[in-house]
């Protein structure tokens, strides 16, 4: 193959063949292309985008390049959600065992950060012992015995996705409808799935800046997904403002935890509530989202889901007692500094752009393709939009590994808050749904 013609014929804007982009995939996982190749031909795609022919021969062959799941016959269906990243998003940890206890089968294949969005591996990985690199059978075996699996992708399963996604993540290709449109899907469909839930975000801290852009990606997913069989739908939401009040992987998996038990944020429950509510009338169990709902929050009101995450983490190789040990201690990091206020009034708004780059730079996110993640570090106690504060009231809380880290970060942090003596009614996180 003519790589180098290739990258010029994309980047000129031309079309390229099914047989074609397979080659393309195949070479690159076989090691035949190098990164610095393919991430100018990502940066081609990029600028000069795919056409749906393109993404679709994309997708299978992404998805082909390694093990797809069968599943044996069983009546429970097999269903999976996917975020396009946003900060503060822990959805998946709580949504993953509260499905397993709803009667689905979940093998949720995750992936890492991207630029300031948090990766769901990042998250389980903080948890001790917590291996999410299982292979194919294993992913069977635990989803057929305890309903639920979360890991990534491996050496036998969408390798080519593996390998592009850390590429993209340090040469500035994320935000490509196409390129996210076909890492999404391979990962889904290889997965063996019977229903999806997208949950597209937009705003200041997603890869799609504004509600036509999430709108555009959304319709790009769902319309492929149903071409290839697979029962999709899309929510769009706001990411203005972080999803709860923490942000950063072992603070994230602590909030997460606290709401399967109850106690978690009302924005991170409403929305959780809203994806499993979409898979159920989506499979059919339920029939109407009134009654969806009602039996999301039946149980809920159970320990069922926490003891489903518990089963998850034993299952994964996890220390539970050590898992139980951390999650009683309120800091891991060695300094903890709190952003108080000295007026008094109302939160009018929470960049959620600002929240995810100071995390990033606090060492919870990466730089570059070989950065290493400080799980502990990050935020908490982050206040929400329409909160009234008075003078000394926290607006968050920064765990850092030094003390002129805590301090550079309280100091970017101050221009992420806006305030006003009156309340406004707060975002609403759902704003349409795709289908």
């Amino acid at each position: 193959m003519n790589f180098p013609a290739l990258i010029e014929a994309k980047r000129d804007g031309q079309s390229l063949t099914m047989d074609t982009i397979r080659a393309v995939i195949r070479d690159f996982t076989n090691g035949d292309i190098p990164d610095y190749q393919m991430a100018a031909f990502l940066m081609a795609v990029f600028y000069r985008g795919m056409t749906p022919e393109e993404t679709e021969a994309m997708t299978r062959a992404m998805r082909d390049s390694g093990t797809v799941l069968q599943w044996p016959d069983d009546p429970r269906p097999v269903v999976d959600k996917h975020s396009t990243g946003g900060v503060g998003d822990k959805v998946s940890l709580v949504l993953a065992p509260l499905l397993a206890c709803l009667g689905f089968r979940v093998p949720m294949i995750s992936g890492r950060g991207l630029g300031i969005t948090g990766g769901t591996l990042d998250k389980l990985e903080s948890i001790p012992g917590f291996n999410t690199q299982l292979p194919p059978a294993q992913i069977i075996e635990q989803v057929q015995s305890i309903g639920v699996a979360m890991v990534g992708q491996t050496i036998d399963m969408i390798p080519a996705d593996k390998m592009l996604y850390a590429l993209r993540d340090v040469t500035g290709t994320v935000p490509s409808i196409p390129l996210i449109t076909a890492s999404i899907l391979s990962k889904k469909l290889a997965e063996g799935l019977q229903a999806l839930v997208m949950d597209v975000k937009f705003g200041s801290a997603a890869f799609m800046k504004t509600s036509a852009e999430a709108r555009n990606l959304a319709q790009s997913i769902v319309r492929l997904a149903r071409e290839c069989g697979l029962n999709t739908r899309a929510l769009l939401t706001n990411m203005d403002v972080p999803v709860g009040c923490s942000a950063g992987n072992w603070l994230e998996v602590r909030e997460a935890v606290g709401c399967l038990e109850g106690d978690g944020p009302g924005d991170l429950q409403a929305l959780t509530i809203e994806l499993a509510a979409s898979l159920l009338l989506q499979t059919g169990i339920a029939t109407d989202a009134a009654t969806a709902r009602q039996s999301i929050l039946e149980v809920l009101a159970t320990d069922a889901p926490r003891k489903k995450f518990d089963e998850m983490v034993q299952a994964q190789g996890g220390d539970l007692a050590a898992f139980t040990r951390k999650l009683q201690l309120d800091k891991l990091s060695p300094v903890v500094m709190e952003l108080e206020t000295l007026d008094e009034g109302f939160i009018t708004s929470v960049n959620a752009g600002i929240i995810g780059e100071v995390v990033r730079d606090l060492g919870g996110g990466r730089r570059t393709k070989e950065s290493e993640i400080d799980p502990e570090v990050g935020l908490d106690m982050i206040a929400r939009p329409d909160e009234p504060f008075g003078v000394g009231s926290v607006l968050a809380r920064v765990h850092a590994r030094t003390r002129d880290d805590a301090e550079e970060a309280l100091r970017r942090l101050k221009s992420a808050f806006e305030f006003q003596d009156e309340p406004l009614e707060p975002p609403r996180t759902i704003i349409e749904v795709v289908q």
